[in-house]
């Protein structure tokens, strides 16, 4: 037998792609170490563990990241209220540097000189991957096959894999795989690709698995209060029902089931990803959505004027940051400190309807509220002299007076 050139950890998902890398890397002469995340995708794990020891993986592991992916990294892009070109909430990109820090973790433990990903080369996620685990595990090597001449050369299309897989036992799909690619996790399912990558192409009826047509979905709204602390969800009640849910994995839960009865969080867009092209992908997102919504309201509530204006350019840039792959980054890490110290203050109820594709504020209330109702109140004069404003507006007229008579004298002199 060859000596072994090392070990690597493979990012696996028990699909074609990753199953061929697996045995193509064992090929190569690399011991495999198949690695999958469990981030609340439809999967089944013990399957796809079988699968990956048959194919003459040295280990397995199998890890649920779920609850340190809600407390962790979605919650602080709830509260960043993180949002990429104003559509996207981000739940692929959010997902990467969770999946990628366990993996570096399994590499340091089990001595592995690589890591390996089936990340296509003109995306996003080969560059969420990388720059976390050269971040985190810096002398580690990378062995991206779908960048290695040698192999995507070798494979140039599905059909390619389809005929290797069956060629070295790799068992396929019975059934043909849908024209498009599809990632999920806890917080959104994205599709894209195939038969979608023509952008006036409607997205197909039945597409979408984690939300119901609104046409569809029930004729009554279901009324949630979702309680924020420090600008993170600690409990959701469904007033109707009297439901009341308060972990915050089961919360996450509560409001995707919540939001996907109602079809909430579908969008279509086009986006520009990092590496500069642009791309069509089709997302649903609803318990997201649901707090996106939320906790823009109580924000808005508890927070000052100008350091909210702040906040907000914060956010766009940690959304950046996120959609680019530098979650490990020294300036997100920054950014997420800012971010968290704005949240201090940022407690309360918010009340809101949940109905056909739409989520309503009905009402918010807080303990921290900078809103002072005898204050803004036109039937109370409270502590407010209206002959202020005249002043005030005299003020912040001069520029536009000057400006505009300086124009006009400069039009008469042409």
């Amino acid at each position: 037998m060859s000596q072994s050139k090392g070990t690597v950890v493979l990012a696996y998902s028990g699909g074609l792609d990753t199953s061929c890398i697996l045995v193509w890397l064992k090929e190569q002469g690399y011991d495999v170490i198949a690695y999958l995340a469990n981030i609340g995708q439809d999967e089944d794990f013990q399957a796809a563990r079988k699968k990956a020891e048959s194919l003459g993986a040295k280990k397995v592991f199998i890890e649920d990241l779920c609850k340190e992916f809600v407390e962790e990294f979605i919650w602080p892009s709830v509260q960043a209220n993180a949002i990429y070109e104003n559509r996207y909430l981000l739940g692929t990109s959010i997902a990467r540097p969770c999946i990628a820090r366990r993996q570096v973790e399994i590499a340091k433990r089990e001595g592995a000189q690589y890591v390996s990903h089936g990340a296509t080369g003109k995306g996003n996620d080969q560059i969420r991957f990388e720059l976390t685990c050269y971040a985190l595990y810096p002398e580690v090597k990378i062995i991206a096959p779908w960048r290695m001449p040698e192999f995507y050369t070798r494979f140039q299309g599905r059909n390619d894999l389809m005929e290797y897989a069956q060629k070295h036992g790799i068992p396929v799909p019975v059934t043909p795989k849908s024209p498009w690619s599809m990632d999920a996790n806890l917080m959104h399912i994205s599709y894209e690709s195939g038969i979608l990558e023509n952008p006036k192409t409607h997205a197909p009826p039945g597409i979408f698995q984690m939300s119901k047509d609104p046409e569809v979905s029930p004729d009554k709204p279901d009324v949630l209060e979702i309680e924020f602390s420090k600008g993170v969800p600690v409990k959701v009640i469904n007033i109707k029902e009297g439901k009341s849910v308060d972990s915050p994995l089961e919360m996450f839960q509560y409001l995707n089931t919540i939001g996907g009865s109602h079809g909430v969080g579908r969008i279509d867009i086009v986006e520009n990803r990092f590496i500069g092209m642009k791309s069509r992908g089709i997302y649903e997102t609803p318990g997201g959505t649901i707090l996106y919504h939320a906790h823009m309201d109580i924000e808005t509530f508890t927070m000052d004027r100008e350091v909210r204006k702040i906040k907000q350019g914060l956010s766009i840039q940690f959304s950046e940051q996120l959609y680019n792959g530098f979650w490990y980054s020294p300036e997100c890490e920054f950014v997420r400190h800012c971010i968290a110290t704005s949240q201090e203050s940022v407690e309360g109820k918010v009340q809101l309807s949940v109905f056909k594709g739409q989520v309503y504020i009905l009402g918010r209330e807080s303990p921290k509220s900078l809103y002072n109702e005898e204050l803004v109140s036109m039937n109370v004069q409270g502590d407010y002299d209206p002959c202020d404003a005249s002043g005030f507006i005299k003020i912040n007229s001069l520029r536009l007076k000057e400006f505009h008579r300086l124009q006009s004298k400069a039009g008469k002199q042409q």
